[in-house]
């Protein structure tokens, strides 16, 4: 026993043990100060410095410095005692979630499934930020750094909102940006699909489909907007190639062309406004600039370079109309990263008419970003 030692026979580093094992962290703190002036880079002091991080609650501090520890420790008591301590820490945060998540899960909202979404961080602090994030979600710090987006949101896990709640609030505390949402409300938002503008001022007024089919009309104000979401839906086309080598021929699917589509959120109202390139009406309504065409329709000479133009006016003249609303166009990578998750995009409604032969998972995947950006907007 470290007692049993005389105080005066004893080594600096047995003191400051003897001191922990009597919890006298003062006395500690004092003795390992006095140590690392004199010898900053001493194993032990370092050690004992970590200690001293952990029982005052400076988990960050001290789980950099056993980091530090274990990756320059030659001593193998010195790499045990660092690792040692960051398992003490792991259990430490570990504990204080779950009471956390317990004490959420009292609100029974709480306990409705949800998403976890990653927002990008800046290339700069992308190296500080996994550390941190290695920690929160116990990773090591290489597959922390691999895992957060530096350019578009990353759906990161699926649970219940009283866990991602929690994990948000410790990403967040960190200077990592993430927010979750129930899926759920998600589906409340409405969405109205939008034929054509009949007005445009003073107030605007759209003629449109409910999720019924059924036609209306809806007044608002440009300044309703409060962002809205811009995309490309791949239609595919069956082709036939033949396998010289089996001798038959298989049937493949290609890109043949993109639909564009356009969202704008009415944010108070907690319903979408959908246009779609291949059921806006561009012949009715307010006249666009450059003047209206009418469209061919698909599959006809001439008709893509129509459509093509009647949606550039349609997007140059909501522009003029909403000069200082929030654009977001980076769905493309989202749903590369989601088109395969059916556990998620299965349950996902969309109101998209978009012409299909088969189905395709990239009309509930836009469905299901337009409704996280709705309601990220709304945190």
């Amino acid at each position: 026993m470290v007692e049993a030692i005389p105080w005066k026979h004893m080594s600096v580093i047995e003191k400051i043990a003897a001191a922990f094992e009597r919890k006298d962290y003062r006395e500690a703190a004092q003795l390992v100060s006095a140590l690392l002036q004199q010898y900053p880079q001493n194993p032990w002091g370092q050690v004992y410095l970590g200690r001293l991080h952990e029982v005052s609650g400076k988990l960050e501090a001290a789980e950099s410095v056993y980091r530090q520890l274990l990756r320059n420790a030659l001593n193998p008591k010195i790499a045990d005692q660092a690792r040692q301590g960051l398992q003490r820490l792991q259990a430490i945060v570990k504990q204080k979630r779950e009471k956390a998540i317990a004490q959420a899960k009292a609100d029974t909202q709480n306990t409705e499934p949800g998403v976890l979404i990653l927002e990008p961080v800046s290339a700069e602090t992308k190296a500080e930020a996994a550390k941190h994030f290695a920690r929160i979600m116990e990773l090591d710090p290489y597959t922390a750094r691999l895992q957060l987006p530096t350019r578009n949101w990353r759906l990161y896990r699926t649970g219940t909102m009283a866990e991602l709640g929690v994990y948000v609030a410790e990403l967040k505390q960190a200077g990592i940006p993430a927010f979750c949402v129930s899926l759920a409300k998600s589906q409340e938002i409405r969405v109205f699909r939008v034929s054509y503008f009949l007005s445009d001022s003073p107030s605007a007024i759209a003629v449109c489909k409910d999720e019924s089919n059924q036609i209306g009309q809806i007044n608002f104000n440009w300044s309703e907007v409060a962002q809205r979401v811009e995309g490309l839906l791949p239609i595919f086309k069956n082709y036939a190639e033949f396998d010289i080598l089996h001798g038959e021929v298989e049937y493949k699917e290609q890109t043949h062309e993109y639909a564009h589509i356009c969202d704008l959120h009415l944010s108070s109202r907690r319903c979408i406004l959908r246009l779609l390139d291949q059921t806006y009406e561009f012949q009715q309504g307010v006249s666009l600039t450059p003047a209206q065409q009418v469209p061919l329709g698909r599959g006809v000479t001439g008709s893509t370079a129509n459509f093509s133009s009647n949606w550039n006016a349609l997007v140059n003249w909501l522009n003029r109309q909403l000069p200082e609303s929030k654009v977001w166009s980076d769905f493309t990578p989202f749903g590369e990263a989601v088109i395969n998750r059916a556990d998620l995009l299965r349950p996902v409604k969309s109101y998209i008419d978009v012409f299909r032969r088969t189905e395709s998972n990239w009309d509930p995947a836009f469905e299901f970003y337009s409704r996280l950006v709705f309601l990220r907007g709304g945190l």
